[in-house]
């Protein structure tokens, strides 16, 4: 997997001044701030954890270089004290988090750091940035495989997201949501996806015939041939991929599938499934692409789309829906006392927190408690767990495949009625006597 350093200069000025604030008036204490989304955004009535492992690696390799130093002494907001003082600056914390893959709910913790002050307020930028936008993506698509009853769900999106970085993130925080593979093949190669993809339209315009395209793409890919079928007209697209399933059917090979980017794809589906299956082919598979969500996933299946897997590309890799979270990270302790926010609209939870969980007989989440880091509630399981102590993680990265197979047994344990496109019913979170006793 690729380690790219993003470095401490990804933050706000503001994070910079107030250390430098800090370090003039002699501020060290020990400060805790906790990470959380305020609320729920558009139809949404649950969060997936997605990120902790690229910010534990950060965390790990916090330094400021020579050039990242010269360049704040150019800036000539810094005093040349506070400057060598970043010089010698690391990571000295304490960290606790939801791991990767664990499904949450708004308000609840999902990242403490627990650090010198300066040092945590340091992180606020790149951790409502990195754990933000990760979440947000692997959330989405979570919904998308939700959606799709089963059916295998594969990342297009590459080509829209905003920008190369935010490609492989949602590349990577779709399979952790439970998509089947990318389009995105650096992706592949860095995180270990598989990669899926077929053929554009401009190669079957290349040939003089849809036909001899085809028979191209099936003598180059025998055994992995998918044929996009909708250049011209989807249902004569169709009889001239039996035309080609023959063909390989007498090589030895197999057609693996058609794929429909266009048209009403409900009775488009139909139509073609039929005309595969009569021509003695049941098992070659109808994908579907352009424009899918959620939304448009369950509405087709509720229709009766004859469609096998879904190819999910803009609505997901840029959250169409849903842009952004409204994500917050807020100092609740410091200096051995619970501090908190009580601006309207915006009041926070004063102290060190632990999220609880009560499952019902059946496995499925029952209700979340915020209670104090230390609490014990009866019958219900602690969620975040200690990460990182003075600056060292507390163990190696989960693989991603672990991170998936936990993202799935988390996404199991919810019940459905939380995971509709269209979310009309709240989780139940309460506050433990122990968390509310400590705002007064």
């Amino acid at each position: 997997m690729m380690i790219h350093r993003t470095g401490p200069l990804f933050t706000d000025l503001y994070e910079l001044t107030m250390a430098a604030g800090y370090f003039r008036h002699r501020i060290t204490g020990r400060a805790t701030f906790s990470l959380f989304i305020r609320d729920y955004h558009r139809q949404r009535s649950f969060y997936l954890m997605a990120g902790l492992g690229e910010v534990l690696r950060e965390l790990a390799d916090f330094r400021f270089n020579p050039g990242e130093l010269d360049y704040l002494r150019q800036t000539g907001l810094f005093a040349t004290d506070f400057i060598a003082y970043l010089s010698d600056m690391r990571f000295s914390g304490d960290v606790y988090a939801l791991p990767e893959g664990t499904v949450f709910f708004a308000n609840e913790p999902i990242m403490e750091i627990d650090a010198p002050i300066d040092q945590a307020q340091l992180l606020e930028t790149y951790l409502l940035n990195t754990i933000g936008f990760q979440t947000l993506i692997a959330t989405k698509a979570a919904r998308c495989v939700h959606a799709a009853g089963g059916r295998p769900v594969i990342d297009f999106s590459l080509r829209r997201t905003q920008g190369h970085d935010a490609g492989l993130k949602v590349a990577r925080s779709s399979y952790l949501a439970g998509f089947e593979a990318t389009s995105n093949v650096l992706a592949g190669k860095l995180y270990g996806i598989p990669v899926s993809g077929t053929m554009a339209h401009s190669f079957v315009t290349a040939f003089e015939r849809e036909i001899d395209a085809f028979r191209a793409y099936a003598d180059a890919f025998p055994e992995k041939c998918v044929l996009l079928i909708d250049t011209y007209d989807t249902l004569e697209g169709a009889r001239n991929a039996v035309r080609v399933a023959r063909y390989l059917r007498d090589r030895g090979a197999s057609l693996v599938g058609v794929r429909l980017d266009s048209g009403d794809m409900v009775s488009l589906s139909v139509a073609v499934r039929r005309i595969l299956d009569d021509a003695g082919f049941p098992g070659v598979k109808i994908f579907a692409s352009s424009g899918l969500d959620e939304f448009s996933i369950a509405r087709l299946r509720g229709e009766g789309a004859c469609i096998d897997a879904f190819g999910v590309g803009t609505r997901m890799g840029v959250s169409a829906d849903a842009p952004y979270l409204d994500i917050v990270y807020k100092m609740v302790r410091f200096n051995g006392r619970n501090v908190r926010k009580l601006s309207p609209g915006k009041a926070t939870l004063a102290g060190a927190k632990q999220v609880f969980r009560r499952y019902d007989e059946q496995g499925k989440c029952r209700e979340d408690i915020i209670g104090l880091r230390d609490e014990k509630v009866s019958g219900a399981d602690p969620l975040m767990v200690p990460v990182m102590r003075a600056g060292k993680p507390l163990g190696p990265e989960m693989p991603l495949v672990d991170i998936r197979r936990q993202a799935t047994e988390n996404m199991q344990q919810l019940d459905s009625r939380y995971k509709r496109p269209e979310a009309d019913s709240s989780y139940p979170v309460t506050i433990s006597p122990g968390l509310l006793e400590i705002q007064k």
